[in-house]
């Protein structure tokens, strides 16, 4: 059985806990640098609802605030998205989650550019929001336009950029580097946000010889750990940022996100970015700072950046655990799309306890006056 969250108030502290496919999570707003970072200003914000989550393709548990109203009694289920034409006055920004929702793999989702055209033409602010670190807003710009879709760099929002903000944000001392897990997203955006970075896509092909004796080496001036996506993870990355993250004073273990699963390809899910968190969380006995879904982190950066009222913003997404829990966090409406990782079956189940506002089958009932029936 999964265990009741986790809340403490202390002063002006706040502690939250997120377990997400068994990774166990700090949200960003409540992490603490050790005292060699005192000088980093972790920035404050409004307190996140947190949810203990068991999720697959086939089965979920979730204990979660997220879908309780204000005096704790249970909200009620989703409602079918009937008039999308009253959802869309409703609001002045539309954020999108991209794999499940904009595409699959690399196929375009059926409805997606029409449903787009229709609410710019109604003159609609559209931000893109993906905990996918593998590509840098410019490579996703590429990737938007090689599906056919004009989307500015300034509308994107991936884990990868989250991760360079974050520590913009908290001043992160530009002597200190930063260890990369994760591929090459993750490096240009901090490159763009004038870091040091090591490791990445280049330590993809080291091997540690096992021998008496043997004794790794690694970087002292390490002042943080940034783990995302990565499909050339090994031992060498996973040891590298162990090291750092239990032997550098003050070093930060930063996660992009911690989902379960993504789509790689358009014909089955593929194992996420929470496990190769999973492994660092296992080897250190640390709790990542997670600043992509459903961390508030991007939300507040977002509303900070283009002044948007929160309340004026539907998040469209395909996972409870990320996407809708991510808007219900940052206090915004929620529409659920069946086109990704959520199927009707999990949404009604007993025990899931996210519930978002409004769910349809995909993001082209937009379109209609009447969404499709469900």
């Amino acid at each position: 059985m999964l265990g009741a969250i986790t809340m403490v108030v202390a002063a002006s502290r706040t502690t939250l806990t997120l377990s997400a496919t068994h990774c166990h999570v700090l949200l960003h707003n409540n992490i603490r640098p050790a005292s060699s970072f005192q000088r980093l200003k972790i920035p404050k914000v409004a307190v996140s609802k947190t949810v203990n989550l068991r999720n697959s393709s086939s089965s979920m548990s979730v204990s979660a605030k997220a879908s309780e109203t204000s005096n704790g009694t249970p909200k009620a289920g989703a409602s079918t998205l009937h008039n999308a034409e009253e959802l869309i006055d409703s609001v002045e920004t539309f954020i999108f989650d991209c794999d499940g929702v904009i595409w699959k793999g690399d196929t375009l989702i059926d409805g997606v550019p029409e449903t787009l055209d229709m609410l710019r033409a109604k003159g609609k602010r559209l931000v893109f929001v993906t905990n996918n670190s593998t590509k840098s807003r410019k490579q996703y710009g590429k990737k938007f336009e090689t599906l056919g879709l004009t989307v500015g760099e300034e509308e994107i929002f991936a884990s990868s950029f989250a991760a360079a903000a974050y520590l913009k944000s908290i001043d992160f001392p530009k002597e200190k580097k930063v260890y990369v897990i994760g591929e090459e997203g993750i490096l240009k955006e901090l490159e763009l946000a004038g870091f040091n970075y090591l490791g990445g896509p280049e330590d993809g092909n080291k091997r540690i010889e096992l021998k008496p004796g043997f004794l790794m080496e690694h970087d002292e001036n390490v002042g943080a750990v940034v783990v995302g996506f990565d499909r050339y993870v090994n031992y060498y990355k996973t040891q590298y940022g162990t090291l750092c993250i239990r032997e550098n004073p003050g070093c930060l273990f930063i996660a992009t996100n911690c989902d379960a699963v993504t789509h790689l390809t358009d014909a089955q899910e593929w194992a996420g970015g929470g496990s190769m968190v999973g492994a660092l969380r296992g080897s250190t006995q640390r709790e990542p700072i997670v600043v992509g879904k459903p961390s508030t982190f991007m939300m507040d950066y977002l509303s900070k950046k283009f002044q948007i009222s929160k309340s004026q913003i539907c998040m469209v997404g395909d996972r409870l655990d990320t996407d809708i829990l991510f808007g219900q966090n940052g206090g915004c409406k929620t529409l659920l799309v069946l086109s990704g990782v959520t199927t009707l079956s999990m949404l009604e189940n007993p025990k899931n306890s996210i519930q978002p506002d409004f769910y349809t089958n995909k993001v082209s009932d937009l379109l209609a006056k009447k969404s499709a029936n469900v």
